[in-house]
This record gives structure tokens, C-alpha cells and sequence, in this order.
């Protein structure tokens, strides 16, 4: 898993093999420790999505919680938001999170938020690596460990602050929602139902095993022609713990990330909440979406790739809005870390009020042709390939090459063994092939093989 345990989004590896149950109840064990170091039997809400290897994994987390004297909320199958939210609602001391989001199913991870719903900082995730690696645990016995208590109406109460987020109802509008036979599942069919939206649920039937498994936000292919097959409005890919969205318009055309984000900040902007009249965005976002923003007078400010550096920029700034082009988006007023399904409601708030079709309001974002290439690399030799002088010199190349008219991005994946290949300009035949040039590099000194 690499040198360091916590990558960009949490702990996350093989279930089992990479994370295992011993390192859980470890991870429970220091990150109870950690962020509860001045509170006498804290309270921590633990959560998860439906992956099979998720109950263990929670059990273990739980018992390491217990063991150093917290009390665990367990709250069961729910999105990686809602833990965000019920933190605050519970007025619990911080809450942990077991899943690997996008991933397939025999990964998984664990994510801590703070008290404040908050992802924690490099900082405070090195204290809980080092406390993991230099064991020295607190052990209450009797009274002073902790139990476990359920939290039977989790589920209801994120679902009553999702339909409380929209500022209309979605009565005449078809919606299709893929729910990545993820942790969505059930709550996003109840929510836009009960919001008045005509309903066409998809891959929202978890067995343990078939969560991300050709559906959700990495793979909206089967959305896009349910969409344009149905007739619906719109559509929405939620990722297995919820906390992205990737859309759809009425004519099964993607609407990423970036566009959502164009979208939303305009609307925002025009009705003065959009704080700063600033758009956070990270390295990957469109160049397109950045140009549309400056041109209607909306500043951009760029972060590293994870939505808990967009978070800390727009905490610093003050800022509303932020995202990532993947489809995590932060509405800071609402909650504190991405949302997929409330961002679903923010959209379909927009489409009501306008009278405008999905494509339309999309088109109003223009984006550059983008390419996009992983390259398998083990995560023990990620930081030497990025280090290497012929990769660095190609990549100063095509810079050079490119110029003002595009750009090209290469760096480690946090969360996979992959080296990621972004390019953006004008040509994108030209683009292809520049990409190819940098990920034969990569494959002749790596060995690496090219993933989809």
C-alpha cells in the first residue's frame, strides 16, 4: 500500500490481504486515540457500503474504537456523506467510514472525519500512522470500555436532509438513478420519489459482491441508454459510497464533473451565494470549465487532486463551491465533503427552474478535448517512475509543445498502483499520441500495462 498508509482518500487496499482485520481494529484503536485525546468516553459513528468485506472490516473498527474506551454509533450500510452529516447531528466526537468508494469490491478503506464532519489533515493522519506503527494505547477495563449502540433512524435522517436541500419539486421530470449497487441503494429511489420526480432506478440491488461491478460513476454506459431508451430527463451514476455523481443529459451525453460544477457555480454566482465569487477546482479540471469561469467573472482557485484539498481551500477562503472533475462536489453550505445525491438535487433544482433541457445547460460549459491514460504501476516503484529523468524530459516536451493552447498532467494515483496520463488541447488525435509517447516510457521501465 505504498510507504505512506493514508493515501489521498483514507486507508484503502485489498480487503483482507492489504487491509486487514488486525489493521483495522489498529486504525480504530490510534484514530480514536487521536482525535478524542481530550474527551472521557467519546462517541463514534461508524458506518460502511455494502461490500461483503465491509461487516468485518466494521467489527474490527469497532473493536478497536471500544478497546481504547469510545463508544460506537454504528450506523450501519449508508453514503460516506451521511457520516458527514450525522456527525454534527449526533454531536458525536468524530466518525469512520469503511469503504473504497469507486474501487472494485475486494477493495475496501476506512476514512475518519473529525467532529466538525470535517476529512482529517495530512497532519493529524501522520499522528495516527505514527500511534499505529508506535503503539501505545490507552486500556481502560470495566466500566471504561466502550459499547456499541445501534443508530435505527440514520437512514431516515439523511434522507429527510437530502429532500430538505431542494428548493422545488421535481414533479414532470423522469429521472434514471444508477446506484452502483453501492451504498445509495434504496435511499436515492425514496428521496427523488419523494421529492415528485418520476423515478427509473438502476443497479440498485446490492449482494455484497456486485457493488461498481459495470455500473456507477466510473461506468455510465448503461445509463446513458436507459437514459435515451426511456426518454428521461437526466440521469445520474452515483459511486459506491455516494459521495460523487457523474450525470447525464437527456440524449445520454456525459455531464462530468467539471460541467456540474460550471453549472452550479453560475446559478450560485448570479443569485450572490456563491462565496468570493471563487469556483475551487483541482489540477484536473477541465481548462474549458476555467476559461467559461473567468469569463462571467468568476474567480478559480486550483488544489491538488482530493476533494479534502478543495475542502481545505474553501474552509481558508471562505469559500461555497468546489469540486473535482471525477464528480465530488462540496457544497459548503449544505455539508462538509462531496455529495452525490445532493449534488443530483442541486442539478434538478436548476433544470426545474430554468425551463432549460440538461444538454442545453451543460452546453453552456464548454470543455477541451481530454485524454486520459492509466498506466499500472506497483505503488512501491510509483515515486521512483515519476522521478525518472526520460519521463520528466517528455513531459517538459509536450509542455513546451503544447503551450497556451493545452496542457499535460502526470502524476501517482493516491488511492491505485497506477501513474495517471492527462493531456488537453485542441487535437485530440494529437493528444493520443502524445499520451502513447509518455505511457511507453512508463511500460518499458516499469512494466506497466494500460487500464481503462
Amino acid at each position: 500500500m505504498g510507504t505512506r498508509l493514508f493515501g489521498t482518500d483514507g486507508v484503502r487496499g485489498i480487503a483482507n490481504q492489504d487491509l486487514s482485520c488486525e489493521l483495522a481494529m489498529q486504525i480504530g484503536m490510534a484514530g480514536a486515540q487521536v482525535l478524542t485525546s481530550e474527551v472521557h468516553n467519546p462517541r463514534i459513528l461508524v458506518g460502511r457500503d455494502t461490500r461483503r468485506s465491509g461487516d468485518m472490516l466494521a467489527a474490527a473498527l469497532m473493536a478497536g474504537i471500544c478497546s481504547v474506551g469510545g463508544d460506537v454509533i454504528d450506523v450501519g450500510v449508508i453514503p460516506t456523506p451521511a457520516m458527514a452529516y450525522l456527525v454534527r447531528l449526533y454531536e458525536a466526537d468524530a466518525a469512520v467510514m469503511v469503504s473504497a468508494s469507486h474501487n472494485p469490491m475486494e477493495y475496501n478503506g476506512v476514512k475518519w472525519f473529525n467532529g466538525q464532519g470535517f476529512k482529517l489533515s495530512d497532519a493529524l493522519e501522520d499522528e495516527i500512522e505514527r500511534l499505529i506503527k508506535a503503539p501505545a494505547f490507552q486500556r481502560p477495563v470495566g466500566e471504561e470500555v466502550g459499547h456499541i449502540i445501534n443508530a435505527r433512524r440514520a437512514r431516515e435522517e439523511y434522507k429527510e436532509f437530502l429532500i430538505s436541500s431542494a428548493t422545488t419539486r421535481f414533479d414532470g421530470i423522469t429521472v434514471v438513478l444508477d446506484c452502483a449497487n453501492g451504498a445509495s441503494s434504496g435511499i436515492a429511489a425514496e428521496v427523488f420519489s419523494a421529492l415528485g420526480a418520476n423515478v427509473i432506478p438502476r443497479a440498485d440491488e446490492p449482494d455484497g459482491s456486485n457493488i461498481n461491478d459495470g455500473c456507477g460513476s466510473t461506468h455510465p454506459e448503461r445509463l446513458q441508454e436507459l437514459v435515451t431508451e426511456s426518454g428521461a430527463d437526466v440521469g445520474f451514476a452515483f459511486d459506491g459510497d455516494a459521495d460523487r455523481v457523474i450525470a447525464t443529459d437527456e440524449r445520454g451525453n456525459i455531464v462530468d464533473g467539471d460541467r456540474i460544477l460550471g453549472m452550479c457555480a453560475k446559478v450560485m454566482h448570479d443569485a450572490g451565494s456563491l462565496h468570493g465569487d471563487t469556483l475551487v477546482v483541482t489540477v484536473m479540471s477541465n481548462i474549458g470549465l476555467k476559461q467559461y469561469m473567468r469569463n462571467i467573472g468568476i474567480r478559480v482557485a486550483e488544489t491538488a487532486v482530493g476533494d479534502r484539498y478543495v475542502l481545505e481551500c474553501m474552509l481558508e477562503g471562505g469559500y461555497s463551491l468546489g469540486g473535482e472533475q471525477s464528480g465530488h462536489v462540496i457544497f459548503l453550505d449544505q455539508n462538509t465533503t462531496g455529495d452525490g445525491m445532493l449534488t443530483a438535487i442541486q442539478v434538478l433544482n436548476i433544470l426545474k427552474t430554468s425551463n432549460k433541457r440538461m444538454s442545453a445547460l451543460a452546453g453552456d460549459v464548454p470543455i477541451y478535448p481530454q485524454i486520459l491514460v492509466n498506466v499500472l504501476v506497483e505503488n512501491s516503484r510509483k515515486a521512483e517512475a515519476m522521478q525518472d529523468e526520460e519521463l520528466q524530459e517528455k513531459i517538459r516536451q509536450i509542455g513546451e509543445h503544447l503551450g497556451d493552447s493545452g496542457r499535460i498532467l502526470v502524476r501517482a494515483s493516491g488511492t491505485e498502483p497506477l501513474i495517471r496520463i492527462m493531456l488537453e488541447g485542441r487535437d485530440e488525435d494529437e493528444l493520443e499520441e502524445l499520451a502513447a509517447q509518455v505511457a511507453r516510457i512508463l511500460r518499458k521501465k516499469y512494466n506497466g500495462k494500460i487500464k481503462i
